[in-house]
């Protein structure tokens, strides 16, 4: 049985995010969205002040230990305001964090999970290149063992945080013959660390939206790696990816969630105030109906990614109600979006109102971590029975210590 009823903990965690967002970053997200401009200081000083950057992860690793709803609460207030304080949420908490915490042995956790939990260091998530987004088996970075370390050469784009992140993780191919073979069993991951030497970011600097984040690219000239930073055992690469994108796309469809709302609270205040032949705009017919939309696809949005968080809090798989959330709450936001700018008519296409930059913002969403595409096939080949998934643990690590799969609600 869910219960969706908040715990006093959520309510208060809820609250301070909100408050904080708007006090710190509504008012000046517009002018980062023109300049381009991250604004770590102000955006991770804050996240990092509140416990956000370690919510889901247990204390003893340095986080705040609370649940899955937890995360999607703070993931759906932060795009409340702006997408691309969620990205940073959903890369190095859900991509990175929750993914070391299932994968990777002690002493990684103590090295790398501790300081990120603590907003010390930000991680980043490395899977995309120029020649592979949904296709992973496309990717053509390679890892050849020399000794006691590996060594990597290739180029990861698209990647959030690339030039701001301390830490990264990387897949790349550990079996030459497999990959000729397009066999995803030899592809593993590595956590690879900025100031590794032949390592190099750069920026993507024409991006359309999402202005206010980082988002880059890099190269690794044969980057010389540690094996103890192999996460998991060789050939585990693309489990340990999917089982991220789990992580991942739960905080994407929790975020775009609180676009949906923001698009709404926005066409909501602009429908009473404006007037069109003599009465305010929300008086006619069709734009009631566009309003009636977001706050259907709202609530719709908000049910589906509370559903996912409530199987993670219990252990149970849930790639299937993960994928259908972010599905559905992403295409959900584009269609707020557009309406959004609609409803305000020709000043829904000024920068003078938010309207404008949500609609650049969402499509972003809609691509990244499965396009809409991936998961309709995703859902279809579920109902058909040409996809299954096998139980909650079956593809985890036995070795390492944590032994689970998903963050536990802490009691």
């Amino acid at each position: 049985m869910i219960d969706f009823t908040l715990t006093d903990e959520q309510h208060l965690l809820e609250q301070s995010v909100r408050e904080w967002a708007a006090r710190d970053i509504a008012p000046v997200i517009r002018e980062n969205d023109r300049q381009h401009r991250f604004d770590r200081e102000r955006v991770l000083g804050g996240m990092t002040k509140l416990g956000l950057l370690g919510v889901a992860v247990p204390p003893e690793y340095g986080g705040a230990g609370m649940d899955y709803i937890s995360l999607g609460l703070v993931c759906e207030e932060l795009e409340y305001v702006d997408t691309s304080l969620r990205v940073i949420m959903s890369v190095h908490a859900g991509l990175h964090g929750l993914t070391l915490l299932t994968w990777g042995n002690d002493d990684q956790k103590k090295r790398y999970l501790v300081p990120q939990a603590q907003g010390l260091k930000l991680a980043g998530y490395a899977l995309t290149e120029p020649s592979a987004g949904s296709d992973a088996r496309g990717i053509q970075t390679t890892a050849v063992k020399k000794g006691s370390r590996y060594v990597i050469t290739g180029e990861k784009s698209w990647i959030s945080l690339a030039n701001v992140a301390d830490h990264f993780l990387v897949f790349a191919w550990t079996d030459a013959d497999k990959k000729k073979q397009r066999d995803t069993s030899g592809i593993s991951a590595f956590i690879v660390e900025r100031t590794f030497k032949g390592f190099a970011s750069g920026a993507m600097k024409e991006k359309w939206g999402i202005l206010a984040g980082d988002t880059g690219y890099f190269t690794m000239d044969e980057v010389e790696v540690p094996e103890e930073n192999l996460l998991g055992r060789p050939g585990e690469g693309f489990k340990i990816a999917m089982s991220a994108l789990d992580q991942g796309r739960f905080t994407v469809a929790s975020g775009a969630t609180g676009l949906i709302r923001a698009c709404r609270d926005a066409s909501v205040a602009y429908a009473k105030d404006r007037k069109a032949f003599g009465v305010e705009i929300g008086q006619h017919q069709l734009v009631k109906e566009m309003i009636a939309q977001m706050e259907s696809d709202y609530q719709s949005a908000r049910l589906l990614w509370v559903r996912a968080g409530w199987l993670k809090n219990n252990g149970q798989r849930n790639t299937r109600e993960t994928g259908l959330a972010k599905w559905f709450a992403t295409v959900a936001s584009e269609r707020a979006a557009g309406d959004a700018v609609q409803v305000h008519g020709a000043n829904g296409y000024s920068d003078e109102y938010p309207v404008g930059r949500f609609y650049r913002n969402c499509k972003g969403a809609v691509i990244y971590e499965g396009t809409r595409e991936i998961h309709k096939l995703m859902q279809a080949d579920y109902l058909l029975g040409y996809r299954t998934d096998r139980p909650a643990r079956c593809e985890l690590p036995a070795y390492a210590e944590s032994g689970k799969s998903e963050v536990k609600m802490q009691k």
